[in-house]
């Protein structure tokens, strides 16, 4: 008795639309920004969580209560707000798997993009996972800081996919001197012990993230305000040597993408420094403790831009012609393709013809 052969699209789906439809650049751009921000959007809606004591909304996981998935409206309003949040997942990965599936279908065949794009439905799941386990050990503040930093991770692969759609596959070219992309990793550096002390400042905090009685949330065992001033202290150091880049960057006559994502980044850290001070003055109110979380994201990503910027990645190699790479069978398809609205057929975009940013780094308009 034979077995009956699967439907292509139910063996390899992404093949299957990948041999139906080829994205213009600027849906594959936007698909990629799209999971860029909502790695954004789910660390500030995880912030809210903890912010109002709903962090044990869901006493259980991967269930919400029992045997149930998604609980009962007596639960109450933290539940609501926690399995809101839960859900939020889902759409995340829709955007994801979207940023997968663009990249997937472009032409010519990015295989390193494509990895770097399922690199973030892992590092997804990976912190869903560990999100579980921050309601299983009853929100351990050192579990629930590991939670941040992983969606920090989430954010960096985004960022990179985003960055490299825009971008070729030669090999990268430097844009600035090594002194000043030192200077650039030191920064880098000094960003991420900020973000890793701050943390600490929210283990440490009056926001345990749960309002029962039924038992004490654990806290990071030192005085809050202490660590607040030495995430202060590291503050200072980043805007300083954000600023000695800035002048470097000018001094050395540094292309326009790099002095723009300096700029950019001192001006980020000035309006979280604004932030920061006025939280702490004023008691760490909710609302401006999670403004303070989508601040620490968008430096993060202002810091990865500058380091991007410092180089460039062409379309091809030098010497090599643009087309050389889709006859060793990574470019465009030969056959015609039918668009997404099925208006009628039409020849694909042959992304290696396209510049895809100018100089600066920034995307250039395309139309499909």
């Amino acid at each position: 008795m034979s077995v009956p052969k699967l439907p292509e699209i139910a063996r390899n789906p992404l093949a299957f639309i990948a041999a139906r439809w080829t994205p213009n650049p600027v849906a594959v751009r936007r698909a990629a920004l799209a999971a860029l921000v909502m790695s954004v959007v789910i660390v500030i809606t995880g912030g809210a969580v903890r912010l109002t004591a709903s962090g044990l909304g869901c006493p259980t996981w991967p269930t919400c209560s029992g045997d149930s998935l998604l609980g009962t409206r007596e639960m109450g309003i933290h539940h609501a707000i926690e399995i809101s949040n839960r859900m939020l997942t889902y759409v995340l990965c829709a955007a994801v798997g979207w940023a997968i599936i663009a990249i997937r279908a472009m032409e010519p065949r990015r295989t390193g993009l494509y990895r770097l794009a399922w690199a973030q439905f892992w590092v997804v799941v990976g912190n869903a996972v560990w999100g579980g386990l921050t309601v299983l050990t009853k929100l351990n503040p050192y579990v629930v800081s590991l939670h941040f930093l992983l969606s920090a991770a989430l954010i960096t692969v985004a960022v990179l996919t985003w960055q490299r759609v825009a971008e070729g596959d030669a090999a990268p070219r430097p844009l600035v001197g090594k002194a000043v992309r030192q200077l650039g990793q030191v920064l880098a550096g000094a960003t991420t012990v900020l973000i890793v002390v701050g943390t600490l400042v929210t283990g440490a905090g009056p926001h345990p993230g749960d309002s029962s009685a039924a038992h004490k949330v654990q806290r990071i065992d030192v005085d809050w305000k202490t660590i607040a001033q030495l995430h202060a202290d590291f503050a200072w150091v980043v805007v300083g040597l954000s600023v000695a880049l800035w002048f470097v960057l000018r001094a050395v006559d540094a292309p326009p993408g790099p002095q723009r994502r300096s700029t950019e980044l001192f001006l980020v850290l000035m309006g979280q420094g604004v932030i920061g001070y006025v939280q702490y003055f004023t008691h760490l109110p909710s609302a401006l403790v999670d403004l303070h979380m989508l601040g620490a994201c968008l430096v993060w990503i202002a810091t990865l831009r500058v380091l991007l910027s410092f180089r460039e990645r062409p379309l091809t190699e030098p010497g090599e012609a643009p087309g050389a790479r889709s006859a060793e069978g990574v470019g465009v398809r030969q056959a015609r393709v039918r668009d997404a609205a099925g208006s009628g057929d039409r020849q694909p975009v042959d992304a290696a013809r396209v510049p895809l940013a100018d100089q600066g780094g920034d995307p250039l308009s395309v139309r499909g």
